[in-house]
């Protein structure tokens, strides 16, 4: 009997829920996000496979999809349906855990899975015939000895498979990739590490540390120099997800220019991330301040709050404090306030 850490993620998830309320729309371009309005400022959330042919993707702007879109006769738009996702997600999960396994939530859509077994793709399989038959969704798995390699795998298994990366494959899939291929480097990170010679995952591995932790910290250097390896933990937690603090954030029709309409603005998220706040029974400790300027620019500033506190006008007058960074000379299209909060006991 060995280890073994499952990543499941369910395909396309969020574009099939809507597919099995609306059997209609299978195989047609399905992308859902913001009101279903592709004239709207909005986000994709997530496309269908048929969508994701034409370039569609999650987190590209709802007008661009439509752009890509334009030429197809059959795309369609809806709005986001939260509730009827979250249910979806409550059946794949209490199945998962009628499994014999340890079950980590990551989401809606994903999880990990901790088992003891000698055979991991007869459980994989197991599960992906347990989830088809309580929720009608299909799922890939990716089965690894760390929950990165799990993680990673799981894209070489889609849709619908599975796919098993270990030590001992590991520089034979991943050694010649571009290090954006690992699960938590993004193209930032990885124009970073391009800057200093390093491009492939196996170059990653080899990189001088001393190095890495100079031009990129003393936490991170390292850090990335192991995901280059594909070290992660292997330990898969049942513990419930407590969040950090809670944030909301509006994205404007119109472009704000005008000081007291940013204002307002930033007082009525202020008003109601407080309140979430307060419902979760946890003081605020730091308020940060998000800004998306036109066309599609983001930058976040935050300060510490002087004790932690509930009170609407203290959280208000550190938030609108942040907006003196704002540029006053660039058209803003969503802001976002978010609230850090004190440990829980």
């Amino acid at each position: 009997m060995g280890t073994w850490v499952l990543h499941v993620d369910l395909d396309q998830f969020v574009a099939a829920v809507e597919v099995l309320r609306r059997p209609e729309l299978r195989g047609r371009p399905v992308v859902v996000g913001g009101r279903g309005d592709p004239t709207e400022r909005g986000v994709v959330s997530t496309a269908s496979y048929e969508a994701r042919e034409y370039g569609v993707g999650s987190g590209m702007p709802l007008r661009v999809a439509a752009r890509k879109l334009a030429e197809v006769p059959d795309a369609v738009f809806l709005p986001v349906d939260a509730d009827a996702y979250t249910a979806a997600s409550e059946t794949v999960m209490a199945t998962l855990r009628a499994l014999d396994v340890v079950v980590q939530v990551l989401g809606w859509d994903e999880a990990f899975l901790g088992a003891e077994t000698d055979d991991p793709e007869a459980l994989a399989r197991r599960v992906q015939h347990a989830v088809l038959a309580a929720s009608a969704l299909h799922c890939s798995v990716g089965i690894g000895d760390n929950t990165l390699r799990a993680k990673i795998a799981t894209g070489f298994g889609k849709p619908r498979g599975m796919f098993r990366l270990t030590a001992d494959n590991w520089f034979t899939v991943m050694g010649d990739r571009d290090t954006s291929a690992l699960w938590g480097i993004g193209t930032k990170t990885a124009k970073k590490l391009a800057a200093l010679g390093v491009h492939t995952v196996r170059e990653l591995a080899v990189a001088d540390e001393v190095r890495l932790a100079d031009a990129l910290g003393p936490t991170t250097g390292p850090w990335l120099a192991r995901l280059g390896r594909g070290r992660g933990s292997t330990r898969v937690s049942d513990e419930p997800y407590i969040a950090r603090g809670h944030g909301r954030e509006t994205t404007f029709q119109h472009n704000l220019a005008d000081r007291a309409d940013i204002e307002d603005a930033v007082r009525t998220l202020a008003r109601r991330v407080a309140g979430d706040v307060r419902a979760e029974g946890r003081p605020a400790t730091r308020v940060t301040l998000k800004v998306r300027y036109a066309p599609f620019e983001t930058h976040t500033s935050s300060r510490a709050l002087p004790e932690p506190t509930f009170d609407v006008p203290t959280i208000t007058d550190a938030a609108l404090a942040l907006t003196e960074r704002l540029d006053p000379s660039r058209a803003i299209r969503l802001l976002g306030i978010r609230l850090d909060m004190t440990p829980p006991r």
